[in-house]
């Protein structure tokens, strides 16, 4: 099952590594494992990808980022493969993704000598720039499929474990994924509080709001290590923020 309608679809510049990602999630349909097995994979993958970088073997740093980024789709495609939704798999996937960006600035930042201060500052922007990605494809994922059982515009209230997932875990995740993201959230809906009224979303502003997605920024990053650029992501992404308030401009006045 596809996450839009056809209607819906656009071209999603972060989601390049969809295709690899349905290969490699059919290629685990009928085995025993399962998609939240699938997502500490990809914290490994990432893991490695910041041991790379701070080895300086900055090639493979990028090809890992980019494999994470294959895995990081494989799992919600294997979790629709299977039929087994999980709010245990949302939400740890979440946690593995922010708490792997902060550690791969934190990674760019000792090479660099980076100020601590304009690093922790480029991570709040990176996660920012998600956001706001999240914030938009959320509410048209909502919209086009009448109602998705894990991804929320909104979170507020703890949701009840789905099937024979644990409950007490799900109560655990929910609250630390409050505490890593309740921030930005609420900065985009603060932002942009009409978004939830708003009739559609063009094409071409989804497209333009996909440079925003994760698989996108690790493309961008990954980019700039082979480079040999490490010095500039933290400055540059501290600067691409700037787009974000172009995209929202856009969403109130024309949209």
């Amino acid at each position: 099952m596809s996450k839009l309608s056809e209607k819906d679809k656009f071209l999603d510049l972060s989601d390049y590594g969809r295709p690899l990602a349905k290969v490699f999630a059919n290629s685990l349909k009928n085995t025993r494992f399962t998609a939240i097995h699938v997502t500490f994979l990809f914290g490994i993958v990432g893991l490695i990808a910041i041991y790379f970088i701070l080895n300086e073997s900055f090639i493979f740093a990028g090809i890992a980022l980019v494999l994470k980024s294959i895995i990081d789709a494989a799992d919600g495609e294997l979790a629709r493969l299977k039929n087994n939704p999980s709010y245990i798999g949302r939400y740890l996937d979440s946690i593995f993704d922010i708490l792997l960006n902060l550690l791969i600035f934190l990674a760019i930042s000792y090479k660099t000598d980076s100020n601590l201060i304009l690093t922790l500052l480029a991570f709040f922007c990176c996660q920012l720039q998600g956001t706001v990605y999240n914030f938009y494809y959320v509410i048209l994922r909502n919209r086009s499929l009448g109602g998705d059982k894990t991804s929320k515009i909104i979170e507020r209230k703890t949701p009840k474990a789905i099937g024979d997932e644990s409950q007490k875990i799900v109560n655990v995740l929910f609250v630390l994924y409050l505490v890593f993201y309740g921030v930005f959230d609420k900065i985009i809906q603060f932002l942009d509080q009409k978004a939830f009224s708003s009739s559609s979303f063009p094409k071409w502003f989804m497209t333009f709001v996909s440079i925003y997605g994760l698989g996108f920024q690790l493309l961008i990053i990954t980019l700039m290590l082979s480079l040999n650029l490490i010095d500039f992501i933290i400055p540059f992404f501290i600067c691409y923020t700037f787009f974000v308030f172009i995209l929202i401009g856009i969403r109130k006045s024309l949209l």
